[in-house]
């Protein structure tokens, strides 16, 4: 009885995969390219906030440079959508509101186009939110799995040896190394992106509030020093 277990002699990675259940196997397969479409996001990401931090960090000098407008040639795209935002509805103004309703209403205009720049990179982000919650607990399926396929195995087999047990048990923990190796690099990678990219929203809303109140108390000066 004992050849109802299969010889083990590959303990590396790719052997226990290959000496796994099919239902193991399936699951570290699923593990694998979820990890491997993680790390594409996350790399994808990186270079998005990046380049929103250049962004932020070129409108806050064009701010500080004087005290009207900063030159579109000077702006990234999201700040220059959310400049010419603000101009149209300074614009758009018929004279007639207050101070306070018209820098509400520029403001307002800033920040809509604002989020929608944003949110075209927030795309993928609920991705590796749910990679990092659910992969351990998809790992940890398999390995009950296969656990439960050595178990039954070892005791049609009636031998407990070490040796006959082990292999089977390592198959199946595989699975939740694997989940944990697609989970952990994913949260940390969706709480560091979250967290970039509300600073870099704070810092272009404390731009947009004095942009808001230049164009409000003085806006036909301020607005004539932006290049058309």
């Amino acid at each position: 009885m004992t050849d109802m277990i299969p010889s083990v002699t590959d303990h590396t990675m790719f052997g226990l995969f290959l000496q796994a259940d099919i239902i193991v196997k399936i699951v570290m397969l699923l593990l694998l390219l979820a990890s491997v479409a993680c790390w594409a996001i996350m790399i994808d990401k990186l270079m998005a906030v990046r380049r929103l931090r250049r962004e932020a960090a070129a409108f806050e000098a064009g701010i500080e440079h004087g005290a009207g407008l900063p030159t579109e040639g000077a702006l990234g795209p999201v700040a220059l959508s959310a400049l010419r935002s603000a101009l149209a509805e300074w614009r758009d103004g018929d004279g007639q509101e207050s101070r306070k309703d018209r820098r509400e209403r520029i403001e307002r205009a800033m920040r809509a186009s604002f989020a929608a720049e944003l949110r075209r990179v927030e795309p993928g982000l609920p991705f590796l939110a749910t990679i990092g919650s659910a992969a351990p607990f998809i790992g940890l399926f398999g390995t009950v799995w296969g656990i439960m396929n050595s178990f039954t195995a070892i005791a049609q087999s009636n031998d407990t040896s070490l040796a006959v047990v082990a292999p089977g048990i390592a198959e199946a923990l595989l699975a939740t190394a694997l989940g944990l190796v697609a989970a952990i690099p994913a949260v940390m990678a969706y709480n560091k992106f979250a967290t970039d990219l509300g600073r870099i929203g704070q810092r272009f809303n404390a731009g947009i509030g004095i942009i808001g109140n230049r164009l409000a108390r003085d806006g036909k000066s301020r607005a004539a020093n932006v290049a058309e």
